[in-house]
């Protein structure tokens, strides 16, 4: 995470006022306002693979996809994110245009310049939503995803998958080939 991209604390109702006004995406975070970065072909990519696999496979249920430019507010934090892709099921989300709550799964695509701070204090704040069930940070580089799960117990487990390996998302019963995840990625 960079530096704040406006200077003095806004409310969060004033960020969104804000917000809606800019050409360009902005996270907030408890009062502070960062500009999100443009992302590269193979994140692009890879976020549009697992967004629109997602989509497909919830088709009919109550469930919807969303992908980079829709709001995650987690109030626990006092905060708006743009997550790569979200999954909810809630009906409160159904209802709410420029904002959701409630997802059971969020997925990170991870740049250089973001990684770190996906890994950590990000996911410390995604963990605060009661509705999360699964957090998976798929890495461009190494072609391997991490998938965080919520058990029984409210502990996080990591299910990790590797280079060629099929990735399960289990909160959605979907797995994904890593010919389907990573389909028309420019290798660098």
């Amino acid at each position: 995470m960079g530096l704040p991209a406006h200077s003095g604390a806004f409310g969060a109702d004033d960020y969104l006022t804000w917000e809606s006004t800019q050409l360009d995406r902005h996270e907030y975070l408890n009062g502070e306002v960062f500009a999100m970065a443009g992302a590269e072909d193979r994140h692009v990519t890879v976020t549009m693979n697992i967004a629109f696999a997602l989509r497909q496979h919830l088709s009919g249920s109550p469930c919807r996809t969303y992908m980079s430019d829709m709001r995650l507010h987690v109030a626990g934090a006092n905060s708006y994110f743009y997550p790569d892709v979200l999954v909810t099921c809630s009906a409160q989300d159904a209802a709410s245009p420029l904002a959701k709550t409630e997802p059971k799964l969020i997925v990170e695509v991870l740049s250089a310049s973001t990684a770190a701070y996906d890994r950590g204090l990000k996911f410390g704040y995604y963990r605060s939503l009661e509705s999360l069930q699964e957090y998976a940070l798929i890495d461009l580089d190494s072609r391997s995803t991490d998938c965080y799960r919520k058990g029984a117990d409210g502990l996080w487990v990591l299910h990790p998958f590797a280079k060629g390996e099929s990735v399960s998302l289990a909160s959605v019963a979907l797995t994904l080939g890593a010919e389907q995840l990573f389909a028309d990625v420019l290798v660098l």
